[in-house]
């Protein structure tokens, strides 16, 4: 089982109200192979994301009308019933609560105070992604928000997350890295235009590392997705913005050789 230190990142999962058009989708674009739909009556017909016959996220349909396509964010907690009741003492927002999957693990889901959304899971037979930080895989999870200094304070008082500063020329003066025990294990951007209008939510954001980023976005493109934001350089890696066909934004990084 992959070893998530609690308060690290360990899985992501997409929920799309077209399941066959999303494996399609991410086949062509990302590499990735599709596991079977799980029994409907125990899974809900969850399928893996695979890179290398290894998992790297989830798929799901949508459960109740309305719901969001997107790519959610869960986060590795040693209790999920204690996490949620940090998160109403630090002025969240519990909207799933916590849950037991089969043998699997305990999870739930919240809203901090800006209404970004995020999920936690309490591993038991499930840990997380089995690949990360390698072509194909996640590489990095941060929450995009229009209140930074709340969530400074929320995030802190839930996770034990410290607030640092990138390591890396360039980065925004309004960018944050969470750290645990020293490591950076996500980040948070103020949000505002050019990129970032007033409609768009505050939100976890996910990223996967791509061998290509250049080529991953034509393909994407070349597939019916927006392009929110062509590839462009940074000193970390060559990165872009896109949402896909059925609704659901990510970001692509290409990380620098070495």
């Amino acid at each position: 089982m992959p070893d998530y230190a609690p308060g690290t990142p360990s899985w992501v999962e997409l929920s799309s109200a077209d399941t066959d058009a999303s494996t399609a989708f991410y086949r062509d674009v990302m590499g990735w192979g599709t596991t079977e739909p799980g029994p409907v009556d125990e899974t809900g017909g969850y399928r893996m994301f695979q890179q290398d016959g290894k998992n790297v996220g989830g798929l799901m349909g949508h459960m109740q009308e309305g719901q969001p396509t997107a790519w959610s964010t869960y986060i590795s907690v040693a209790d999920a019933d204690e996490t949620a009741a940090k998160v109403k003492a630090a002025g969240g927002t519990v909207i799933v609560e916590p849950m037991d999957v089969m043998d699997l693990g305990r999870m739930a889901f919240f809203a901090d105070p800006t209404g970004a959304v995020f999920g936690v899971w309490q591993p038991k037979a499930f840990g997380g992604a089995e690949l990360v930080n390698e072509p194909g895989s996640l590489c990095w999870n941060e929450v995009l928000t229009r209140d930074a200094e709340s969530d400074k304070s929320f995030y802190s008082s839930v996770f034990g997350w410290t607030a640092g500063r990138p390591q890396f020329e360039g980065a925004p003066e309004s960018y944050t890295v969470w750290e645990v025990g020293g490591r950076p294990v996500g980040g948070m951007m103020q949000m505002g235009p050019p990129y970032f209008p007033d409609e768009v939510p505050p939100h976890w954001s996910v990223c996967f590392a791509v061998a290509d980023c250049d080529a991953t976005v034509a393909k994407a493109r070349e597939l019916g997705a927006t392009i929110t934001m062509e590839p462009m350089d940074m000193p970390i890696g060559r990165f872009a913005g896109i949402i896909d066909p059925q609704g659901a934004p990510f970001a692509v990084m290409q990380m620098p050789a070495g």
